[in-house]
């Protein structure tokens, strides 16, 4: 008899994992599937914003056009600016540091 109620409790501590695991994944579950409703979500809002970028795109291009204004040549112009800004504010953050040693 000794033999039966070891297997048993070996079963009934199988079956309570095997709850424990089917309620871990019920729960895993649910959280995938919050997830994907997210990542719909969020596709449809970037695929909005995409939609609204595209349309002032399009009104500056045609308001830049009115205005003899070449739209690539002032985005090439304000990106060469702001690569240069950044290498100037790296350059200045070292100087100051320079200048405050030097000043005492």
């Amino acid at each position: 008899m000794v033999g039966l109620g070891n297997a048993a409790k070996k079963i009934q501590q199988l079956s309570d994992l095997a709850e424990k695991l089917y309620a871990r994944m019920n729960e895993v579950r649910e959280k995938v599937d919050e997830t994907q409703e997210r990542v719909d979500d969020t596709h449809q809002r970037v695929g909005r914003l995409e939609h609204k970028v595209d349309e002032q795109r399009a009104l500056i291009e045609a308001i830049a056009d009115e205005h003899d204004i070449d739209v690539e040549q002032v985005a090439a112009t304000a990106a060469i600016e702001e690569a240069e800004g950044d290498s100037e504010s790296e350059t200045t953050s070292g100087e100051s540091t320079d200048d405050t040693t030097n000043s005492e």
